[in-house]
């Protein structure tokens, strides 16, 4: 085999574990990604809940935000809760899952990874908890 053909060949052998490696990271970004988003529609309420006074400023200290990345997402939830509460009165889910995607878009652009990260953690934390308030209260 010439020259040529050999590297052609380790060329190709690159290639292939290149791609290989790009494969497995979009389908661990998109298993991420669907763990994300899956949430129980009847849990909307929760967005709404950021828009409390008290609960707004205890999630800017938990996530340690400065000042312009309160204001932003004080906006945001805003603007989210009043879609979330117009699509829950038409009772029209495709919008309140568009309202929280919204939300949840918006606040990744606004915070770092790690307060994202933290952000996510409380929501979560919040829809598991009013799960096992429902499962007490029905036993």
């Amino acid at each position: 085999m010439t020259k040529i053909g050999i590297r052609k060949k380790r060329l190709c052998i690159i290639k292939v574990k290149v791609m290989k490696k790009i494969l497995v990271i979009v389908m661990v970004l998109l298993a991420g990604a669907s763990s994300t988003f899956a949430i129980n529609p009847g849990d909307y309420e929760v967005f709404n809940k950021l828009n409390n006074n008290s609960t707004f400023n205890g999630l800017v200290r938990y996530l340690n935000a400065d000042s312009e990345q309160a204001e932003s997402l004080k906006y945001v939830f805003s603007v989210a809760g009043n879609k979330i509460q117009a699509a829950l009165k038409s009772e029209n889910e495709a919008d309140a899952e568009k309202a929280m995607n919204f939300n949840l878009g918006n606040a990744k652009n606004i915070l770092t990874d790690y307060q994202y990260k933290k952000y996510l953690t409380i929501i979560n934390l919040t829809i598991n908890n009013r799960y096992n308030e429902v499962l007490l209260t029905e036993k």
